[in-house]
């Protein structure tokens, strides 16, 4: 068994694996219902969530597992209790271990201490089911392969995943990002790497309208995360000519998607004309999450 801390986790064959077997289970879920009866996962939740909290749970219960829910008050990771000894206890009760956080270092620490398979469910670096989803998503639509996909908005853990798993499906992933908001270097220079290696490509800039151009696929995400509503009104300013409105929308090919991973705040980030738009694929991408969690569940557990 193995984690799935960071989307790299996988490799180019895992990936792939997991986006095929989530586009089978959506197909027919009566196949896998069921499959792992009496096992536990725990999804430990530090920061709220709606698509992960849900998704996660009923794709535990669809495929057979019992999921345990822990909110952040309950367990006090690093605060009320050392994050090693939270990993080493839950790791005797359950079989896999969820975790949405803020600090990714936690995660790590916890996959250090623990046998049992460790799931990223979000951090502040990554967010490995969430790519998993998009992809999917992607893929019901057009090959993977040389797709051009355009992130468009803040460097954060959304952009890190979608750059290494775009690279390591052959994609060409670019990001447009205001000055100051870039994703991170280290992270870009490993997906260029993996990109190299399976015919992608990377391309990073401030330039919107160019990066924008010809793309098969758009995508953004809100300017303020949560834990930085200080910085909301900033950011709001910084980002004004990032969002994604007509215009913008217009640059991508003809047949371009829309994606976004919500919640979406319509009219900042992106216009209600194009979340509403008749090639905005927003609700299955969400649905998505259901069966990506599926297939990454039992990949882990097979």
């Amino acid at each position: 068994m193995t984690d799935f801390i960071s989307v790299t986790d996988l490799g180019h064959e895992g990936l792939a694996s997991v986006i095929e077997l989530a586009a089978a289970v959506k197909t027919d879920p009566a196949t896998v219902a069921g499959s792992r009866n009496r096992q536990t996962v725990g999804l430990f939740f530090e920061k709220p969530s709606t698509r992960t909290r849900v998704s996660s749970e009923v794709a535990a219960v669809d495929v057979g597992m019992h999921p345990v829910v822990l909110k952040r008050d309950e367990v006090g990771l690093g605060s009320r209790e050392a994050v090693p000894d939270v990993a080493r206890v839950l790791d005797r009760y359950l079989d896999v271990l969820a975790f949405r956080v803020f600090d990714h270092s936690h995660l790590l620490e916890i996959a250090e201490h623990a046998q049992a398979p460790v799931i990223n469910l979000l951090s502040d670096l990554e967010h490995p089911c969430q790519a998993v989803a998009d992809l999917q998503t992607i893929a019901e639509h057009r090959d993977l392969p040389g797709t051009v996909l355009t992130y468009v908005g803040d460097g954060n853990n959304v952009a890190h995943s979608l750059l290494l798993a775009g690279a390591l499906m052959g994609m060409e992933v670019r990001v447009a990002h205001p000055d100051g908001y870039a994703p991170a270097e280290n992270v870009v220079a490993e997906a260029a790497r993996i990109a190299g290696v399976h015919g992608g490509a990377i391309e990073v800039g401030t330039e919107v309208d160019s990066l924008v151009s010809g793309s098969d696929v758009v995508y953004t995400d809100v300017w303020a995360s949560m834990g930085q509503e200080e910085e909301a009104a900033e950011r709001a300013r910084v980002f004004a000519p990032y969002r994604v409105d007509g215009r913008l929308f217009g640059l991508a090919a003809d047949d371009a998607l829309f994606l976004h991973c919500l919640p979406a705040h319509r009219d900042e980030e992106v216009t209600h004309e194009v979340l509403e738009h008749e090639r905005s694929f927003v609700f299955d991408q969400a649905e998505n999450r259901l069966h990506a969690f599926k297939a990454v569940l039992l990949h882990l557990t097979a």
